[in-house]
């Protein structure tokens, strides 16, 4: 497969004055009555979001979309190796040697991702806030062409979830602080080893704030689930994994040579069964009771916007003696009064919970991640977690930004900013999944999820969605096959605090125009709009913006 190279161009040099540039990075909040807290009722079920469904039109013309791609693509591959040999030499045998894929498991990249490649990776520069910079370029045959200027554009395509991705402000001057006491090598002439007293404070404070005896902090996200399992599982270990579990988790529990059980996303009572079935059981062959049992959630799925039903995992956790990991990647800093993630949320003390995992990268606008529990697991962790001893160390400036911006959420820096930041992501998510709903979009996800999942399922509609609104000045991402079901793309909207409440109206505004332009407005009704009875779910434009402010406080007030 033959790639023509293009050079990105530099980023332009913003001249504009600091406080313009400050405004575009995290917007002002224009009104007191635009904030909302997130907090689910103590003693209260998870309602269970619904999921609406398109007419069996949608689901027929999907398939038969994707059937025509198949053989039309079929076609092109078989005329091609017969008369344009030479542009498909990566799909034949040459030389003797084997060819470097087979037709099939190429297909689906060779004949539509890289169709609509600009949909899916944009190239930007400058700080992703508010707004955001991407790359103009026109596509050619293999690549792209940039023509050197870039189009600013409302982000809902990052997750700065608390808008702390800033070229100004209390963690950059901290991160800038912390590159004059330490440089910016990753180890410092205080440090031994990679680990300074900086990294060391970075670890109390992530402990602190999550509520647990400690914690370890490392350069990568993904690689921190990716190396854990194999430090707590074996052979002998049940892990039981929610079937929607992020790829890092599915594939760091390969590693141990854990037995692995998946139940169904969120379900509860198929939870159960099969702890009751495997305690019953016992290990393969021997029988023998088994040595650990673990249970391997998320807090807020980052693909369908729900959250994990924390409180009866814990519940059944207690009851089957078992232990509970929690993924926290998107719901530390998103969610609860005091953006610490979903035992905030639920209200429900941190120390039932085993072992917490969450980023750095995306509520914190730094990298790498974490894991906390009691010190007595953090402290075998030290000793036998890979990537705490063959890694790179997070730098000073990372770590300086980490700090700063817990302490922001804390309320120990600047007083009030980090209350209003999680306030307003709370309120932000609320009002434009509400908005959507009522205009009759199908939206997946739970009310205070900062993830709007809109669901698409035709292929065509990806990049229609994604051109059209990208001219208009929003950014979005699309989400398919393989992190998707087929049938189900979607554009995944990620909502920021650092969005005012009229960036909203105008983003509604234009998703309606392009909703109405290429019919996607599949909504039945039944996941309901509107917070107020008697009010339908189903509004005009002017409607839903009239009303979504009273309706996010009918349902703060309920």
């Amino acid at each position: 497969m033959s790639f023509t190279l293009t050079s990105i161009p530099n980023a332009p040099v913003d001249n504009r004055p600091d406080s313009v540039i400050a405004d575009h990075e995290y917007g002002k909040l224009t009104l007191k009555e635009y904030l909302y807290t997130s907090k689910h009722p103590v003693g209260e079920p998870l309602p269970t979001p619904i999921d609406d469904e398109p007419p069996m039109a949608i689901y027929i013309a999907t398939y038969i979309s994707y059937l025509i791609l198949i053989i039309v693509g079929n076609i092109r591959d078989f005329f091609g190796k017969v008369f344009r040999p030479k542009d498909y030499e990566f799909l034949v045998e040459s030389n003797g040697y084997a060819p470097w894929y087979t037709a099939f498991e190429s297909f689906y990249v060779r004949r539509l991702k890289t169709r609509i490649d600009d949909c899916f990776a944009r190239p930007i520069h400058g700080v992703p806030g508010r707004y955001i910079n991407c790359f103009n370029r026109k596509a050619i045959r293999g690549g792209f062409v940039y023509d050197g200027t870039s189009n600013e554009c409302l982000n809902l395509s990052s997750y700065n979830y608390l808008g702390f991705a800033q070229s100004h402000g209390v963690c950059t001057d901290a991160a800038l602080k912390s590159v004059d006491d330490y440089g910016t090598s990753v180890c410092s002439p205080r440090a031994h080893s990679g680990t300074s007293d900086l990294h060391l404070e970075c670890e109390r404070v992530i402990a602190d704030f999550v509520g647990k005896e400690d914690a370890i902090i490392v350069s990568q996200g993904y690689g921190t689930n990716a190396n854990l399992f194999s430090s707590l599982a074996d052979s002998k270990t049940l892990v039981i994994s929610d079937e929607l579990n992020h790829a890092s988790i599915r594939f760091g529990i390969r590693l141990t040579g854990a037995v692995v059980k998946v139940f169904k996303h969120n379900d509860m009572k198929d939870l159960e069964k099969l702890l009751r079935n495997q305690i019953a059981q016992g290990q393969p062959k021997t029988h023998r009771p088994w040595k650990k049992i673990i249970i391997a959630v998320e807090g807020l799925y980052s693909m369908e916007g729900n959250l994990c039903n924390l409180p009866k995992l814990v519940e059944l956790k207690e009851k089957y003696k078992s232990y509970l990991f929690v993924d926290e990647a998107h719901s530390i800093g998103a969610l609860g009064p005091s953006g610490k993630g979903v035992c905030d949320y639920f209200s429900i003390d941190p120390n039932r919970i085993d072992l917490l995992m969450g980023t750095l990268t995306k509520s914190f606008g730094a990298t790498g991640g974490y894991f906390a529990g009691d010190k007595k697991i953090i402290d075998k962790l030290r000793i036998n977690y890979i990537s705490n001893n063959y890694t790179e160390s997070v730098p000073p400036p990372v770590l300086a930004q980490i700090i700063s911006s817990l302490r922001v959420i804390r309320g120990e820096l600047n007083p009030g900013e980090g209350e209003e930041r999680l306030q307003r992501i709370a309120f932000n998510s609320r009002y434009l999944r509400l908005g959507l709903k009522k205009l009759g979009f199908i939206v997946y996800g739970a009310d205070d999820s900062p993830v709007v999942p809109l669901l698409l399922f035709l292929p065509a509609k990806m990049p229609a969605l994604s051109r059209m609104l990208y001219d208009m000045g929003i950014a979005v991402v699309i989400v398919s096959y393989p992190a998707t079901p087929i049938i189900s793309a979607r554009a995944r909207l990620c909502v920021s605090a650092a969005l005012t409440k009229e960036d909203l109206d105008y983003i509604l505004e234009k998703i309606n125009e392009v909703g109405e332009l290429i019919y996607l407005k599949f909504s039945s009704g039944i996941a309901g709009g509107s917070k107020i009875p008697g009010r339908p779910p189903r509004m005009t434009l002017e409607e839903a913006l009239a009303t979504n402010v009273e309706d996010c406080k009918q349902a703060k007030l309920g």
